[in-house]
């Protein structure tokens, strides 16, 4: 069994076929947590999870959004209590965070009003959270210093310093395409399995070569590639597939407690 811990089959690019690649994740032993980015993508994520036992969603507004929308708690609030006591199926607040890359940056003060509004529904709701990190770890790392939660910090490609400092707050790092574009092998070697998870990110972070190595011509990532993300780990820290497997899932279980 593995578990994608961050995939996004609620987006347009699976729009026509969301059903086909869900399918095909499941008859490989794949699960998976689709991770809303505003409003209408949480709802959809929701949607597809109450569809497939193995499928599970996060809400949240993603901070390049919160230029455009603003955070209503109780709208998103319903998407997690409109079934009685709440849907099982939503497993974590995301994404969110901060992403100050390029123009992104100039609308500082309106994410960091977003972020900490939905912190604050995190800890009203008791789950954890998946956050957005791009250009902004030190404010960050300052924020969650002063709240109490749990979470990963999605698609790390910082310094190793940075992976620390979130490990020992008792934060996962996630693990994913990303680190094809960035030397990830000493914060890799340095993490213990225990706290990381694995992500594909689709439809984004193509493992393009290991695709091509097999013959492959792919132009859209997908849960079923997740594999290729287990397979550099392993070889990285020198330990078998299935060692990562089995760990990087039991995490996902104990982080989101499914």
């Amino acid at each position: 069994m593995l578990i994608d811990t961050h995939a996004h089959l609620n987006f347009n690019a699976f729009k026509s076929d969301f059903d086909e690649v869900i399918k095909r994740s499941l008859a490989e032993d794949i699960w998976m947590i689709n991770v809303g980015s505003n409003y209408e993508t949480s709802k959809k994520a929701v949607e597809i999870a109450e569809k497939y036992n193995g499928v599970f969603a996060a809400i949240g507004l993603h901070p390049i959004h919160a230029k455009d929308e603003e955070f209503d708690i109780e709208k998103y609030k319903k998407l997690v209590l409109s079934r009685g006591e709440g849907s099982d199926k939503v497993v974590a607040i995301g994404e969110i965070g901060l992403d100050y890359f390029k123009d992104y940056a100039v609308f500082k003060d309106k994410q960091k009003k977003v972020f900490f509004e939905q912190l604050e529904l995190t800890k009203e709701l008791n789950l954890p959270v998946i956050f957005h990190c791009r250009k902004a770890h030190d404010d960050l790392i300052e924020i969650l210093e002063n709240h109490q939660v749990q979470g990963v910090i999605h698609c790390f490609s910082g310094r190793w310093s940075q992976a620390k400092q979130y490990l020992d707050m008792g934060f996962y790092l996630g693990i994913n395409g990303i680190m094809y574009k960035f030397d990830l092998k000493d914060v890799i070697e340095k993490t213990p399995l225990e706290k990381i998870l694995i992500e594909t990110d689709c439809p984004y972070l193509l493992p393009s070569e290991a695709l091509a190595k097999e013959g492959l011509r792919v132009t859209r990532n997908e849960p079923v590639f997740i594999k290729y993300i287990v397979q550099d780990i392993a070889k990285i820290k020198g330990i078998d597939f299935q060692k990562v497997a089995e760990t990087t899932f039991q995490n996902a279980k104990n982080l989101f407690r499914i």
